[in-house]
């Protein structure tokens, strides 16, 4: 097979150490868009050329004092367990990217705990919304679990951008599920807390919604107080409930929320990002992906710079394609509005 010249310096630089890192090898397939039939080439040329490919050990969790981790501190453990694993190199990514695909648990575990940092800096956004942290981490390590399962290595993006979205939707949805309005025992919601990991955690596993057998056994409970949590707070009210009379009005006028968006607004405010969503799709590929890290659609807003690093691209390069997208995007948006 005749390969680029990129290939053939590769090859050339590698032949003369007669050595080259699997990640190195991943990452070139990466960068030249190599399918799997020109990356089995290139390994038999290696072959051919007595060039040893070398898979790279895991890293080796670091020795943590045991004396600094207070006794039944939970937090503090899993503080000290997210400080053991070095961070990934995008060639590390790959690497372990292609490995999950395959089946392989271990590469899954040393991505998810290589990523536990990233965890409890996003759950700490969330304190003090009657959530406790170290539960806001625990929602945090099943969403970064799901991001692994789902992380394409295809598209060259960084998979911290990729985690980031679905740790944060994880910890809103932690925060949205436990603040009830209905204030249950400390006890009870303990309880609840623990199913409601436990029933994430056995949905991701087993793609349906857990029994209530199958909650007890998980978290240790007996099925008695698995129902008795779970039926705690069930004692729902009509808000269209009268008051008095039919003429004195309904018991939601009693709870209005003045912090609370308008539901018109809400609604308009839906349809025009799904709009702009729409337009943004039809955009080429790289300047939609500009304008959707630079305008954060999936989570926050990424500097120029930063996006010239994740795009092998110049910071004036990126401005120069966000500006384009940004004209494109508009004569997008005035063909939907006049075909609407």
């Amino acid at each position: 097979m005749t390969f680029e010249a990129p290939v053939h310096a590769f090859l050339d630089e590698v032949e003369e150490r007669a050595t080259v890192d699997e990640a190195e090898l991943e990452a070139l397939a990466l960068e030249h868009d190599l399918d799997e039939d020109e990356l089995s080439a290139l390994r038999a040329e290696l072959e051919v050329r007595e060039v040893e490919v070398v898979t790279p050990p895991a890293p080796e969790p670091a020795e943590v004092d045991p004396g600094f981790v207070g006794a039944g501190d939970s937090l503090t453990l899993f503080m000290n367990r997210a400080g053991r694993y070095r961070l990934l190199t995008a060639a590390d990514e790959v690497v372990l990217a292609k490995r999950v695909e395959r089946g392989d648990v271990a590469a899954k575990e040393l991505m998810i705990n290589s990523n536990l940092r990233l965890v409890i800096s996003i759950a700490k956004r969330y304190q003090g919304r009657d959530v406790p942290l170290l539960d806001l981490i625990q929602e945090g390590v099943i969403g970064l679990n799901r991001a692994v399962e789902k992380f394409d290595w295809r598209r060259g993006f960084k998979f911290s951008t990729y985690a980031t979205w679905w740790i944060r939707q994880a910890c809103q949805r932690a925060v949205s599920n436990q603040s009830a309005t209905i204030r249950v025992p400390t006890h009870v919601h303990e309880r609840r807390v623990k199913i409601s990991r436990a029933s994430n955690q056995l949905q991701t596993r087993l793609g349906r919604e857990a029994t209530r057998g199958e909650l007890a056994e998980a978290t240790g409970l007996s099925l008695q107080h698995v129902d008795e949590a779970l039926d705690a707070a069930d004692a729902p009210v009509s808000l269209n409930q009268s008051i008095g009379t039919s003429e004195d009005g309904e018991l939601g006028d009693l709870f209005s929320d003045p912090t609370a968006s308008d539901p018109a607004e809400e609604a308009a405010d839906s349809y025009r990002r799904q709009v702009v969503r729409r337009a943004v799709s039809k955009l080429p590929e790289r300047e939609r992906r500009i304008l959707e890290l630079r305008y954060g659609f999936d989570g926050e807003t990424t500097s120029l710079e930063a996006i010239g690093k994740e795009l092998g691209l110049t910071r004036e390069r990126v401005r120069q394609l966000e500006r384009s997208a940004l004209e494109r995007l508009e004569d997008e948006l005035e063909s939907l509005a006049q075909a609407a």
